[in-house]
Parts: C-alpha cells; structure tokens; sequence
C-alpha cells in the first residue's frame, strides 16, 4: 500500500523519529511512504521488509531508480543508492515509530476498537457518528495489524481532527504493541469470542489479550465494554454498554427490526433515547451501533448529530450484504467467520427471509484458528441452525461437516443437508445449489475468510 504524507517529512526527521542511521541527503523531502516497491513514486520513502515470502531489502535499488528519495531498512545493501538510506533495527517497529511520530504532529481525537467479532461494524459506526462533527479518518478495510495501523496513521491529514483505528490479534502482545502505537483516548472491546483461540488457549486468554488495549490509552481516556460479557465485568471506570442489564452505563432495549434496518431504545443515566433507527438488521448490530452512541456522548456530541451519524452507516466488504440474484436473495457474509458470528448471521437470516415466500438457506464453511475447539465450535453452530428451522444446510469443507453433525443431532432433517468436503471445487456445491433453489429464497453464505465462500456465489451469478 502506497500513503500521501500530507505533511511532508525530511529524511533527517524520518531518521530522528525512527532512529536510525542516515546516509546520503538529509534534506531530501519525503511526500508519500510505500512498503511496495512497485508503487515506487518520486518522493516517496520505500520501506523494504522482509515478509513470510519476499525481502523488500531485494527491491532497494529498483525503488531508488523509479524515483525514491529515501528507503528505510534494516539491512545495508552492498552499494548505497543514489537516494537517502535509513538503517534502523527492524523496518517494521520503524515504520510504527514514524507513524506514532507522525501522529502525535497532527493530534487527531483517537478511538481504538478490537473484539473477537463485530470490530470492523464497530468501527464503521464509530466513524460515522464523528464524522457528524469532525473530519475523521478510519481504518480502512482489514488494516489492523502491525503494518496496516501504521498505514492509516501516516494518511492522516492536518484536517483529520478524529481517527478511529480497529486492532486485530492472534496472539498476546500485539494489540499491547498497536496500542502504543495508536495511544487512544477512546478504546472499545465488543466481546470476548473464540477466534484464535487455537493461540491463546482459552477465552480467558483472548480476555486477556484484548485488555492490552488500555495500556497506552490517554491519561483521563475511556474504556466501553460489552456488559453482557461476564469476563469483562467489574472493571473499574469502565463504561459498560448491555442488552440485558439495565444498570449498565448505557442500556439496549425495545429492538426491532423494521422493513429498512432496526431500531431500539437506549437507556443512558436518567435519559431514555427512544426509536434509534440505524439502516441494517440483527440485534449485534444494535449493540454494535451502541458502542458507537457511548463513543458519541462522551466526546460531548449532541443527540441528534449521533442519530444522524447512525443513520449515514453504510456496510463494508462482504458483511451481510443482501441483495437479489434472479429470483432469490442472497445474504453475504463471506468475511470471516466464529461460532459466535455464525449465531449471530442465522438469526439474521430467519428475521430477512419473513416475507420472501421462499425458504431459509444456509451455506456455511469452515471456521478456522479454533484450535481444538473446533468441532465443538462447529458443531454448536449446527445446533443453531436446526433451532432457528433452517430449510436447508449445506456445508463446505472438511470441518464444516460437524456442523452438518450438530445440525442432524438437533434434529434437522437428513434430507435437509448437504455436505461438500473439498474447498477446491466451489463449482460442485454451486451447481447442487442452483439445482434445489426456488424463487424467493434467501441464502446466507458465511466462513472464515480463508475459505473465499464467494467463489460459490460468483458461480450462481
């Protein structure tokens, strides 16, 4: 990925805030960063780092010939090229470094978002409802990891007065690490799930690991939690947000999904905000649209510029898209997977698919990072399935087929599933699908982001 610096940086300051060691010009003015040698630009810093499959160190001098006027690395190549070099420790802490230097230039109000399941929603809200009141920038698509913050945070421009960054992690000390990047003010946790569960061991260790998200947090900052979450209850100062408890700081009640999305009612202190309307459908994204109202009182927003912020939400990616295809509905929800949101997106499908005439469709894959959870963790979603009285079941990949189990021990019909092991040929479960389907059916197609459930999709198109 390729960012404008908008507020250029000399190659001696990059060096000062990296604190590296500079060769060649100290002057030579840096205007966009890259960390792909062949989106090169002149004026741009090239930041080589050595991936799983490439060595950025490689490209060195084909980015100083395509106009670099300084590189960032981490390793002297034989000869120095004819631009700016910055030799440093490690590129990427580097590259962390200079963004959290970069930030603290332009000071955006900074809220940090993370959770097992429903972040990038979350996010999304978050964003919408600042936007309301501050030019703000947010984490585009998936960049929550230690190279995609720090990305976002160098495209901040002076303008920018609020920033809303989401944080990924699949093991302990990461999200510690992009909070001390990031330093947030604000930092919300949506839930505790089992996704990476397979690293951490327990729920009480993804627990852990997201709480790393307050240990670089603003002196005087504020942390929201899920309140109907028991391993994140009695933190002291925290702001809890709660479908079921109303004590809680900030209280869900009266949802419903309406023709157009849901509204609720939200319970804050002694004020009663009735009939939040926000423009999609299941209750998880009532709560997630609550963090967002929580993010907006205690900035000091007005009611009105938070409802009208919740109302400008629009749906990202491949998350719970839903739209026609010929004769039949399709719900997309190809971006990732857990048990949790697996849950979360069959209750979705039962509410959308009232009022099609047509039957409730699942097609489900697999979820991967459980670890040895995972055939239990399939087999509950399958136990969700029969509950919620899908129609019919078909599952894709090895894993998947305990879901297909689970399904059948609760009491799904045998002639209601359908079970396709090999993720290869996505064709095959296509053609089975397009065989059964009837006119005003609803198909929901969900699993973790690996399995590319869409190729099925774009075979049906």
């Amino acid at each position: 990925m390729t960012v404008t610096l908008h507020k250029a940086q000399t190659a001696l300051k990059i060096a000062n805030a990296v604190g590296g060691t500079l060769y060649g010009n100290a002057n030579a003015v840096v205007t966009a960063l890259t960390t792909d040698s062949r989106e090169v630009t002149p004026g741009a810093v090239f930041v080589a780092i050595r991936g799983e499959t490439a060595d950025g160190h490689v490209y060195i001098e084909k980015a100083a010939a395509m106009g670099a006027s300084c590189i960032l690395c981490d390793r002297l190549p034989e000869t120095l090229p004819s631009c700016a070099l910055i030799c440093t420790d490690d590129s990427v802490k580097a590259l962390g470094r200079l963004a959290a230097a970069y930030k603290r230039q332009i000071a955006p109000l900074t809220v940090a978002v993370t959770g097992s399941i429903g972040k990038t929603t979350t996010k999304e809200f978050i964003a919408a409802v600042l936007s309301e009141h501050y030019q703000t920038l947010k984490t585009p698509g998936n960049f929550n990891n230690h190279i995609g913050l720090p990305l976002t945070m160098l495209s901040l421009s002076e303008a920018d007065r609020a920033m809303v960054v989401e944080m990924g992690m699949s093991a302990r000390g990461e999200i510690e690490y992009l909070s001390s990047l990031a330093n947030p003010k604000i930092a919300v946790i949506t839930n505790i799930g089992t996704s990476h569960i397979e690293h951490l061991g327990s729920r009480e260790g993804i627990r852990d690991a997201k709480m790393e998200i307050v240990t670089s947090m603003e002196a005087g900052g504020a942390l929201i939690l899920n309140g109907d979450e028991p391993l994140l209850a009695g933190v002291p100062g925290a702001y809890y947000v709660s479908r079921t408890n109303p004590s809680a700081n900030f209280y869900i009640s009266a949802v419903e999904q309406t023709e157009n999305g849901s509204a609720f009612d939200l319970t804050v202190g002694d004020e009663l905000y009735e009939s939040i309307v926000i423009p999609v459908i299941g209750e998880h994204n009532v709560l997630d649209a609550a963090y967002a109202f929580a993010v907006g009182r205690l900035v000091g927003m007005g009611e009105y510029e938070i409802r009208r912020g919740l109302m400008n939400f629009r749906q990202t990616g491949m998350r719970q898209n839903l739209y026609p295809v010929r004769d039949f509905w399709v719900l997309e929800d190809c971006y990732n997977a857990a048990p949790e949101s697996m849950q979360a997106a069959l209750k979705v499908l039962s509410q959308v698919s009232e009022g099609k005439g047509g039957r409730k469709i699942a097609v489900l894959g697999e979820m991967r990072e459980l670890g040895s959870y995972s055939e239990n963790g399939h087999r509950l979603v399958g136990k969700a399935v029969a509950e919620i009285g899908v129609d019919l079941l078909l599952t894709f990949g090895k894993e998947a087929a305990h879901i297909a189990e689970g399904a059948a021990d609760a009491g799904l019909p045998a002639d209601a599933i359908l079970r396709f092991d090999d993720t290869s040929a996505p064709e095959t479960l296509a053609t089975s699908l397009k065989a059964v389907l009837r006119s005003g059916d609803t198909v929901l197609f969900k699993a973790s982001r690996a399995v590319a459930l869409e190729r099925v999709i774009a075979q049906l198109k």
